[in-house]
Parts: C-alpha cells; structure tokens; sequence
C-alpha cells in the first residue's frame, strides 16, 4: 500500500526511528536523514517503560525482541544517599499485568539497533547533515551539508535540542543551561552484584543524586548516571570527565556507592539543558517532535519516551486524518500531544520523580493506541 506522500525525518534518535518505522508500515514513502556517518554503539544506558513498549509492539512485535534482551526490574528503589535507606519502592515489572507490558532497562546502542532494523536499510541517509530548507506550501526542499538536495511533501524535526528545523521556524535562541551536568559511566556487573547492587536505583540527597541499573538481560553491563550542580562554560556537548572527579562529586555517598566510582574506568559527563514549551510544533508542512520542541532533564528517564510517543501520535494522524490537510493533521498531533509532553517536561527538570511513595500509572500505564484523536 502506498499512501502517496513522502516524509523526510532528520534525525536518527530514537523519536526519529520509530516515526520512520511507524510510517513506513502504514505505507508511506519515509526517508530518515542523519548527520552521523553511520551507526555506532553509544555508551550510555536508557529506561523504557510500558508506555513506550506498547508502541514498540507495532514494529512487528520489537517489544518482545527487546524483552529478551534487556534487564527487567520488578522495582524502582529509591534510596537516601548516606546510610541507603529506602524512601521509595515502586513496582515496575512487580505489576506488568496492570501496565500492561513491561519495563526494560538496556544499553542505548543496543536498543537503537534493535529499533533501526524495523527501518527498511535504504531508507536511512547516514551523513546528512541538514543546513536549511524551503517549504513553499506545495513541498519541502532539503539542503545538506555534503552538498546533495532533496525534495518531500512533509518534513519531521527529530534533531534534538539543537534543532536546525527548529531554529529556522521559531528563530536562533541557545538551550538554558540547568546548572547540572551528569556524570555517566559503566562498570562490569560482576563488580556491581560483588557490592550487593539493587537492579533500578536511584540515591538521593538534597542537592545531587545518582541512578544505577544493569543495562541487559545477563546483568553483565552496569549504568551510573547523575545529576549535580556544577559550572559549564564549554560548548561541547560532552566531555571526558575522571574517577576522581566523579568521586569528588559523591564524598560522603554510601560506601556502595563508592564501590561502585571505583569500579569505573572511562568517565564522561555533559551539560543538562532545557528549553521553555514552545507555542505551537508545527508550521506549515514541517512538524516537530521530541527534544526539538519539549527537552527536558532526564529525570524521569522519559525523554526518549517522549519522542516515541510523539512519533507515534504523529504518525496515527498522519494514517487517520492523512495529508490534504496538513493544518488539521498538525494541530490535532500538537493538541493531542502538547499537555503530557509539558507535564513530563516539568516534572522531570523538577526532579521529583518517585523520590517518595507515589502511584506512576499515569506515565507508565498509558497507551496513545487507546486516544482519541480530536482537532
């Protein structure tokens, strides 16, 4: 089945992937762009919970490939950050049955790959890197930085808080720095059991904290990832950090999670940057989705999730409303989407998420396959 209209996404995260995947199943002529040369295995880990698995479920059963694969925590623990008291323990796979899929913790790299291959291989335009574009109401043309054009009816900004899209449609305006970085490492699971490690935790004290969860399904791989305040006058992206300065971040932490910066080898940290909620995510044929037009702190490790959801809202409308007439289309996505994203925006740069006993149903027991979509 072909539905006629071509779609050009830019950007090959995760929001991106899985708008080309969703498209492409409903027939549309889907073509992801991305800046990067290829595919590489980041370091980093990643939460998804069963509001993003049930979408997943609609990559030919992606959501069981994963479920193989990655770790499955019955709980979130959170813990005080000196003598590891627990403050909260929420069930996570402890009530699947209730949420309706699971909750998987994975190594990013691993998950990306798993999601690229629901994308058909010639779809995917590795080193291209988009520097302007012209919508001029009938279709949209592309300019990239290695010099090639293209021309589609519809284009999607998946590319990040940087967005070029972005800054075309609303003007040049810098991400507001937090105040925190993150530091993030990850150490042998062997070492983490050897200290008696929780599978999904997060320690807390009044002004920094630090999650720690395993990243597969044979606990071999094992994710620290923080946030804390700190000065950043770089604007690089990321940059390589040490033990000793993560170690220094952490003085008077827990002994386990001592043992666990010592466990570390490579330490890297970056910079936790936002944007306020934009007016309106779509102007003429271009749509924006993800951290181009809601980023957040990863605090409730529902960043990515937020992009899949938009996708998948994006895409729904798309296939139930279709493209003739695309203000309609917009605005219905934006409507549908616009409250959720800024209610995770703000609860996750507050940084309050599970720190105490509270019921996360609302976020993790959603299913955008059961909204209604109106303009």
């Amino acid at each position: 089945m072909s539905r006629g209209a071509r779609i050009g996404i830019i950007g090959a995260g995760m929001g991106g992937v899985a708008a080309a995947g969703l498209l492409q199943r409903q027939g549309f002529d889907v073509v992801l762009y991305d800046q990067a040369p290829g595919f590489s295995r980041l370091g980093a880990g990643i939460q998804f919970g069963p509001n993003v698995l049930k979408i997943l479920s609609h990559l030919d059963g992606l959501d069981k490939k994963l479920e193989r694969i990655s770790c499955l925590p019955d709980y979130w623990v959170s813990r005080k950050w000196d003598d590891g008291t627990v403050l909260a323990k929420i069930p996570l796979n402890a009530e699947r049955a209730r949420y309706g899929a699971p909750y998987i913790t994975i190594h990013r790299g691993d998950l990306h790959q798993e999601m690229l291959n629901c994308v058909e291989p010639q779809r995917v335009m590795w080193d291209h890197k988009l520097v302007d574009f012209t919508d001029n109401g009938q279709t949209v043309r592309l300019e990239f930085e290695n010099g090639k054009t293209d021309t589609v009816d519809i284009l999607v900004a998946a590319d990040g808080i940087n967005s070029r899209i972005r800054e075309k449609m609303f003007g040049a305006e810098e991400a507001v720095y937090t105040g925190w970085i993150a530091h993030r490492a990850i150490i042998p699971g062997v070492a983490a059991k050897a200290l008696g490690a929780d599978v999904n935790a997060k320690w807390w004290s009044d002004d920094r904290h630090i999650v720690c969860y395993y990243l597969d399904r044979n606990e071999d791989e094992f994710y620290l990832v923080t946030g804390e305040p700190a000065e950043w006058t770089s604007r690089a992206g990321q940059l390589p950090s040490s033990r000793a300065e993560f170690k220094a971040a952490f003085k008077g932490y827990h002994p386990m999670v001592q043992g666990y910066i010592d466990a570390t080898e490579t330490v890297t940290k970056w910079p936790l940057k936002t944007r306020a909620p934009l007016p309106a995510w779509y102007e003429g044929r271009v749509v924006l989705l993800g951290d181009s037009c809601h980023p957040m702190k990863p605090h409730m490790a529902q960043g990515a999730a937020m992009a899949v959801e938009d996708a998948a809202v994006l895409a729904r409308c798309l296939g139930e409303l279709g493209t003739s007439d695309l203000e309609k289309t917009f605005g219905t996505y934006f409507q549908a989407r616009r409250e959720r994203a800024t209610k995770v925006q703000t609860i996750s740069n507050a940084n309050t998420w599970l720190r105490q006993p509270e019921d996360p149903y609302w976020c993790y027991g959603d299913d955008i396959y059961d909204l209604k979509l109106t303009s």
